[in-house]
């Protein structure tokens, strides 16, 4: 038998950036910054999505509807918004975890490219309603140690 210590010391970190070592990397994909610019207009396509499924999700007619109905016949059309809400926001995640795209903030359509800069993995850093991507940031750093891609 393990001691809890011991067991917790054999857990997954929480977080991904927990188990960066130093010189490491984290993500298979790195982007060029011309690569991670072409894949804009479909990442923005992704937010929306997300955004309109989430709403969906939030419905509250359709939940009050869903648990009235819920229990008798499944949901009906109540039933059909939120699973179809549901779906649509499991593809689009999805999609942007194939591509290795980070997703930070749904709401302000924050995003990461994970990219190598003189050889250590960086994020390309991009915002909705940035004209393209014009910052970088130290894997740590986050939104606020954004820098502009010429400062190296």
């Amino acid at each position: 038998m393990r001691s809890s210590s011991s067991a917790a010391s054999a857990r997954e970190p929480a977080h991904p950036r927990e188990r960066r070592a130093a010189g490491t990397v984290l993500h298979a994909r790195h982007y060029t910054l011309e690569e991670a610019s072409a894949l804009l207009p479909r990442v923005a396509e992704l937010i929306e999505r997300m955004r309109a499924a989430r709403d969906r999700l939030g419905d509250r007619e359709a939940r009050e509807a869903l648990a009235e109905a819920g229990a008798s016949n499944g949901g009906g059309e109540p039933g059909r918004t939120v699973s179809e809400g549901f779906l649509e926001l499991r593809e689009s995640m999805l999609e942007l975890r194939r591509l290795e795209v980070v997703l930070r903030d749904l709401d302000r359509g924050l995003v990461d490219f994970p990219a190598l800069r003189g050889g250590r993995e960086v994020y390309l850093c991009w915002q909705e309603g940035e004209d393209g991507i014009g910052f970088w940031h130290e894997p740590d750093a986050g939104f606020a140690g954004r820098r502009p891609l010429e400062d190296g």
